[in-house]
């Protein structure tokens, strides 16, 4: 579904992400585990077409999309739910959703997904009229996660997903990712600095550190590993 391949991107003079390849198949969860600053959310905001791409190549259902538009990518499919939720705190919850689905002129289809969304986050149902900015950190997150499922994204790109969240909530987070994932059959690429919840729920990892690919496998295989056990798991 999704396919990096010698991918190099970064900032002014400075490579955030050297040599990156990956693959995504339909239906599959897969997360890109590293510490702070080792490009993680580069290599998602490469595949938004929101940092250029140098090198390398980007393919998104057979078709090339580095050299593509931001709003294009999410009209071929991509929605990303961005590091700190970046909700718009003066809109209501029910704005918030209708903008995730700015896109679309299917309006009975819209209704339909904004009633799954509240049935996903029945906190969301009971706040819908609530400015977002008056949330708590745990709801702007399920808000933000909504706000991208209603754009119906072939590929949901999670960023750190559980960031600043209590334990309680973190759980309830990675239950309804893996639930969207069934139901819906969407394809997710989670970024996550919580290695152990999202290897749990994920098919595949990768791990990423200074920019580079330094290990891939199956996440059973990764939750397994001396090294990863001891550098991300606290084992």
């Amino acid at each position: 579904m999704l396919r990096l391949k010698n991918v190099q991107a970064g900032y002014g003079n400075i490579l955030a992400i050297k040599d990156v390849s990956l693959e995504i198949n339909e239906g599959e969860i897969i997360t890109l585990i590293g510490a702070n600053g080792a490009g993680k959310s580069t290599t998602l905001m490469t595949i938004c077409g929101i940092v250029s791409v140098r090198d390398g190549s980007i393919t998104f259902l057979d078709q090339e999309i580095h050299d593509k538009e931001p709003d294009k990518i999410v009209k071929m499919g991509i929605c990303q739910v961005p590091e700190g939720r970046h909700i718009f705190p003066l809109l209501t919850v029910k704005e918030n959703l209708d903008m995730g689905a700015f896109l679309r002129t299917d309006q009975q289809e819209i209704k339909r997904d904004i009633d799954y969304v509240f049935s996903l986050f029945p906190l969301l149902a009971e706040r819908k009229n609530q400015d977002g900015g008056t949330l708590s950190g745990g709801e702007q997150q399920m808000l933000a996660m909504s706000r991208a499922l209603m754009a119906r994204p072939k590929l949901l790109l999670l960023d750190e997903p559980s960031m600043g969240l209590a334990p309680l909530i973190i759980k309830q987070i990675f239950e309804i990712i893996k639930k969207i994932n069934e139901e819906h059959n969407t394809t997710i690429f989670l970024v996550e600095q919580n290695a152990n919840q999202a290897l749990h729920i994920a098919d595949k990892g990768y791990v990423m550190e200074n920019g580079k690919i330094t290990l891939s496998g199956s996440a059973d295989d990764l939750l397994k590993n001396d090294e990863i056990q001891k550098a991300y798991l606290g084992i």
